[in-house]
């Protein structure tokens, strides 16, 4: 018993010479049963004859339910009477044993665009997050016989389930969307959003995570369709934002952070541009200052350099020590 895909290695004809002789077989069956009409036989061997006829034309009938396309992309899972005796991949038109069951399975590559969900990070804050899903089947067998294809696929009341591949697809797909949902849950569930200062910032998040975190997603719901022979393309965030009841006081924060870091940049260069004013001075002897001195010029620099608004000038009219 096949446990695994394998190629069809039975009876395949070419479906063009098996049409031509198909058709020649038909033209036979009925040039039999005019010639016999025409002839003076005796009734028994005319029954005889004609029942032979019956019979070609049952069997002509059956050959016609041999004949199988497969296009680029497309494949033929082989089943007789209830055994997998392989899967024909190659294409073209082709003629087998009309008794095979040949399901029809499509290998093109499909995207899944899931809809923004709302999880918790790794810090407890509610997140929405959303993702593309590009994946196509692997794998035939697994995707024919290991999954419940058919409880999966909507029907209409009061018809009954036939073997159309839009149909299957359509199960598939929903498999699919089921469990890349619950890998996008984990994979959101183990990082933090952003940083928030309590953590290192080399620390992985979801926000400066970009394809190592995509590479993760795509791992995780690898291992969620393996057991339907389905294989991931590619995986990729294409949404992330807060939950709605926390995105104000998160841009709150993120502000918040925003100036705080340009604050010390601005406290930064300014400390810089004071020592160099007061090493200009003390190399070119320009003027001393005792240690008062310098400490009002550095208060009065750093006023005008990290202030927000523009500082109006004091003329001093009289002596520096005025």
């Amino acid at each position: 018993m096949k446990t695994k895909e394998e190629i069809f290695s039975g009876v395949k004809l070419q479906g063009i010479p098996m049409l031509l002789f198909n058709l020649l077989f038909l033209v036979g069956i009925v040039v039999l049963f005019i010639w016999t009409m025409n002839q003076s036989f005796s009734t028994a061997l005319t029954a005889v004859i004609i029942i032979v006829d019956v019979l070609l034309l049952i069997l002509n009938s059956l050959f016609w339910g041999g004949f199988m396309q497969i296009e680029p992309n497309e494949a033929r899972v082989m089943i007789f009477f209830g055994k997998y005796e392989g899967t024909v991949k190659e294409n073209g038109f082709f003629w087998v044993n009309p008794f095979y069951t040949k399901k029809k399975l499509t290998l093109r590559a499909r995207n899944l665009d899931a809809e923004p969900i709302k999880v918790n990070d790794k810090t407890g804050n509610p997140v929405m997050i959303g993702m593309v899903v590009v994946w196509r089947v692997a794998d035939t067998y697994k995707a024919s016989f290991d999954i419940d294809n058919a409880s999966m696929t909507t029907t209409i009341p009061g018809t009954t389930l036939i073997d159309n591949v839009g149909q299957k697809m359509k199960s598939y797909e929903n498999f699919v969307k089921i469990q890349s949902d619950s890998a996008l849950r984990y994979v959101a569930g183990i990082y933090s959003y952003d940083h928030t200062g309590t953590d290192q910032e080399t620390e992985l998040t979801l926000r400066s995570g970009g394809e190592e975190v995509n590479n993760i997603l795509e791992t995780q719901i690898n291992e969620r369709l393996v057991i339907a022979g389905i294989e991931v393309v590619e995986a990729r965030i294409n949404y992330l934002a807060y939950a709605p009841e926390i995105a104000s006081v998160m841009l709150r924060r993120q502000q918040a952070d925003a100036i705080i870091s340009a604050r010390e940049k601005i406290v930064e260069g300014a400390v810089g541009m004071v020592k160099m004013a007061l090493k200009k001075l003390s190399d070119e002897n320009i003027i001393e200052l005792d240690e008062d001195k310098k400490a009002a010029m550095v208060s009065n620099l750093l006023v005008v350099l990290c202030s927000e608004e523009g500082v109006q000038p004091v003329v001093n009219s009289g002596t520096l020590h005025q």
